[in-house]
C-alpha cells in the first residue's frame, strides 16, 4: 500500500509538540483504569474494584519500571532510582499526580502529593471509596512498584486521605525506607506472569540521536523534571515506553478480570475500556493538534492515538490510499502461546467500535468500516477505512463515563519553553 498524503505521526513532531505528547501518553494511561472501574462497579459493586485494581497494578508496574529504567539509562537499588521510575509512569502522570520528591541518602526519602487528580475523581463518590483507593490499593500497588528498585523499601504514610480538615494540602505525604532489617519482598505473582512476555521485553527503537536535551536519566534526581528537558531521541524513548506501559496494564487488566469472572465478560470489559480511552484521550488530542476532518486529519489522530502502538509491537499502522485514511492491521501480539491479551487482540469488532470513538472525536459523523482483504501481499489480517456518513453519531456511554475523571479535561501548566504557542485543551 502507497500512502497519497503525508501522515502526521510522533517522529515528525517538533520537540515541543513531543515533550506534550509524552504527557499526554503518561496522562492516556491513567485513564485506562478510570475507563474500566465504573463498569466494574456497575456489575460486581464497589468491593470488586480493590481487587481487580490490586492484581492490575501489582502485575503491571514492576514490569513496566523495570522497561524506562533501561530505556532511559538509570537502574540502581536507591530511593534516588525510585523516584525516577515514578516521574514517568502512567500510575502517576507529571501534575494530574503532582508528586514532589526529596531525597536524604540513598536509603531516605520522602514525597508529597501537591494534587492528585485520582483523589479528585474519588471524593465525590464517598469516603469509604476514597479509603478504597488511598488505603487498600495504595498500600500493596506502591510497594509492588518500590519492589521494582530495590525489595527492601518500605512505604509509610505520614498522612493521606480521607482529608481532615476536608480541605488539607499537599493531599498526602510518605516516606521512603531502605532497610536492612525486613524480609525482601518478593516479585509479585501477577508480575511474574507477564515479566517474560513481548510487551515486556521488546525493544522499541529510538528515532534520534539528538541532542536538543538530555539523552537519559542517568544523574541526579531532577525535583522539577519537566519532558522539555529531555532530547528528541530521549522523548521517542518516554513516548514508547509510555505506550507499552499502557498495553501491560491492561494485559495485566485483562488476566484480572478473566481469573474473576471469565474469557466472556474480559472480552466484554476490555471492549468497553478501550473504547472510553479511545474517545477520551483523541479528544485530548483533537483539542492539542486540531486535525480536521479530512483523510490526512483522520489518518493523522489514528497514527498519534497511543492506544494503536507502538506499531512494531501492536501491528497497526496508518496510512492516506485511494484519499480515505486507512488502519491496517498486521499481526495481533498474542499469536505466541503464552503471551497475554491487550486492546490489539480484541475481537473485530470490538476493535471497530475503539476506532470509531477515536475518528468520532474529529467528525461525529466519521466512522471505520472494515474491509474484506484483497488476498494480497501485505501480510495485512484486518483492515478499515474511514467514512463519512450521513448523520452525526453521540458519543458512545462508555467514552462519556471516561470523561467523568477530571483527567479528561485537566490542563498541563508546568512546561518548558515552547518553540511555538499553542493553546491548551480546553474544557467543555
Amino acid at each position: 500500500m502507497t500512502s497519497d498524503l503525508p501522515v502526521l505521526r510522533p517522529d515528525a513532531l517538533d520537540h515541543a509538540d513531543l515533550a506534550h505528547l509524552c504527557r499526554e501518553y503518561l496522562l492516556a494511561g491513567h485513564l485506562i483504569d478510570r475507563a474500566a472501574m465504573g463498569h466494574i462497579i456497575g456489575a460486581h459493586g464497589a468491593g470488586a474494584v480493590a481487587d481487580v485494581a490490586i492484581d492490575e497494578w501489582m502485575g503491571a508496574s514492576p514490569v513496566y519500571t523495570a522497561r524506562t529504567q533501561r530505556a532511559l539509562g538509570f537502574g540502581g537499588d536507591d530511593v534516588e532510582t525510585m523516584f525516577k521510575g515514578m516521574q514517568i509512569d502512567i500510575g502517576a502522570p507529571p501534575e494530574f499526580l503532582d508528586f514532589r520528591f526529596v531525597v536524604h541518602d540513598a536509603t531516605h526519602g520522602e514525597f508529597t502529593l501537591a494534587h492528585c487528580g485520582a483523589l479528585m475523581d474519588v471524593e465525590p463518590i464517598g469516603e469509604e471509596m476514597v479509603h478504597t483507593m488511598c488505603h487498600t490499593i495504595e498500600d500493596p500497588t506502591f510497594e509492588a512498584t518500590a519492589c521494582a528498585s530495590n525489595p527492601r523499601a518500605r512505604l509509610a504514610a505520614v498522612h493521606r486521605p480521607p482529608r481532615v480538615p476536608a480541605d488539607r494540602m499537599p493531599h498526602c505525604h510518605w516516606t521512603v525506607e531502605i532497610r536492612d532489617d525486613v524480609e525482601a519482598w518478593e516479585l509479585p505473582a501477577a508480575a511474574r506472569a507477564l515479566e517474560q512476555c513481548r510487551a515486556a521485553t521488546i525493544d522499541l527503537a529510538r528515532w534520534g540521536p539528538s541532542d536538543d536535551g538530555r539523552g537519559d536519566y542517568a544523574g541526579p534526581l531532577d525535583a522539577d523534571l519537566r519532558m522539555e528537558d529531555f532530547s528528541t531521541d530521549a522523548l521517542s524513548a518516554i513516548a514508547g515506553e509510555a505506550t507499552m506501559q499502557s498495553h501491560l496494564l491492561v494485559a495485566s487488566f485483562w488476566r484480572a478480570i478473566e481469573a474473576r469472572y471469565g474469557a466472556e465478560h474480559a472480552v466484554d470489559l476490555v471492549t468497553r475500556q478501550f473504547r472510553g480511552v479511545a474517545g477520551a484521550v483523541a479528544r485530548r488530542l483533537q483539542r492539542w493538534f486540531g486535525f480536521e476532518a479530512s483523510p490526512d486529519g483522520f489518518a493523522s489522530l489514528l497514527a498519534m492515538h497511543p492506544g494503536l502502538g507502538p506499531d512494531r509491537y501492536t501491528g497497526w499502522s496508518v496510512e492516506v490510499v485511494g484519499g480515505s485514511a486507512v488502519v491496517t492491521q498486521r499481526w495481533a501480539p498474542a499469536t505466541d502461546a503464552g503471551e497475554p491479551r491487550t486492546w490489539a487482540t480484541l475481537p473485530a469488532d470490538s476493535i471497530t467500535s475503539a476506532l470509531d470513538a477515536m475518528v468520532g472525536e474529529i467528525d461525529r459523523r466519521a466512522r471505520c468500516v472494515p474491509l474484506v482483504l484483497d488476498g494480497g501481499t501485505d501480510g495485512a489480517i484486518a483492515r478499515w477505512r474511514v467514512e463519512l456518513g450521513d448523520e452525526p453519531r453521540r458519543r458512545h456511554d462508555d467514552v462519556l463515563m471516561t470523561l467523568f475523571s477530571s483527567g479528561a479535561d485537566f490542563r498541563f501548566e508546568r512546561v518548558g519553553q515552547r518553540t511555538a504557542a499553542r493553546p491548551a485543551p480546553e474544557g467543555s
